[in-house]
């Protein structure tokens, strides 16, 4: 039963999103990033069912990018995946692994790099023309405190993106769903998972970040949930940038008490979906 109602949670979630923000389109061919972790699995787990509920029609396939920083092997998970009936590409990335050879200690901007490259090799070599990706709300809202904190930019995540040659479409299903959602599905589901050993990194910003919205949350219980609102219900007037500020006209400064609810769209999508 739990099962059931966090599955039901998830396909809403990730209904919502995917309307909302036109993330599949009928005819895309999805080539799903599974990293090997509870975020990745679970996506690709919510994009099949959606495939059977969803009023348009799309494909999807997954692949895996080994870096040499699995913890353990990810045979378990590919032989899970393909029990799915999906057709799975494990791809060894040689740069990647020269680096830890050459560079050990090198940043997570030179890992990521190799990694985008391998990816979009390997979405061109399976026919995809949009690529998932496993970001959360939490990291949505992890995103948006490093930005504001160390590159003085409010700004996240984008819902949906473009490769640079605009070949491929990039989103992230789960922008609406916690890690404690997808932690809580696998766990019920007995979901081999294999997370990467920068996951357990201690010292760095990210894994600072993370622990203070954890801390804050002590406190105050949703606090994840209010900060994604924020990112839907944006008052620019509000702000210190001169582009949007102008009190004669600017409606953001009318009042002090406006309602801060964003409605979720009724549509046949998503009334398809969570039916």
């Amino acid at each position: 039963m739990v099962e059931v109602d966090i599955e039901k949670t998830l396909l809403r979630k990730v209904g919502e999103a995917v309307h909302r923000f036109d993330m599949i389109r009928d005819g895309d061919r999805i080539a799903v990033a599974v990293s090997g972790g509870k975020d990745s699995v679970t996506m690709l787990e919510v994009l099949l069912l959606l495939q059977k509920r969803a009023p348009i029609d799309f494909s999807v396939c997954a692949f895996t990018v080994e870096q040499g920083k699995f913890l353990k092997p990810v045979a378990a998970v590919g032989e899970y995946i393909q029990s799915l009936g999906v057709e799975w590409t494990y791809h060894t990335d040689n740069p990647s692994l020269r680096l830890l050879e050459d560079q050990p200690d090198h940043g997570c901007d030179i890992c990521s790099r190799f990694r985008r490259r391998a990816v979009y090799q390997i979405a061109r070599g399976l026919g995809a023309n949009v690529i998932a990706f496993g970001h959360t709300a939490d990291d949505l809202c992890e995103s948006l405190f490093r930005n504001i904190l160390y590159t003085g930019r409010i700004s996240s995540l984008p819902p949906v993106t473009w490769s640079r040659k605009r070949d491929f479409r990039l989103i992230p299903p789960l922008i609406y769903v916690t890690e404690e959602l997808t932690r809580g599905y696998m766990e019920a589901k007995a979901v081999p998972v294999v997370p990467c050993g920068c996951s357990l990194r201690t010292g760095t910003v990210r894994r600072g970040i993370r622990e203070a919205i954890a801390d804050w949350e002590q406190e105050h219980p949703h606090l994840r949930e209010n900060v994604l609102k924020a990112m839907s219900n944006i008052q620019p007037g509000r702000l210190l940038d001169t582009r949007y500020y102008d009190p004669e006209t600017n409606p953001d400064l009318e009042t002090e008490n406006e309602k801060d609810e964003v409605a979720a769209p009724a549509t046949e999508f998503l009334q398809i979906v969570n039916a």
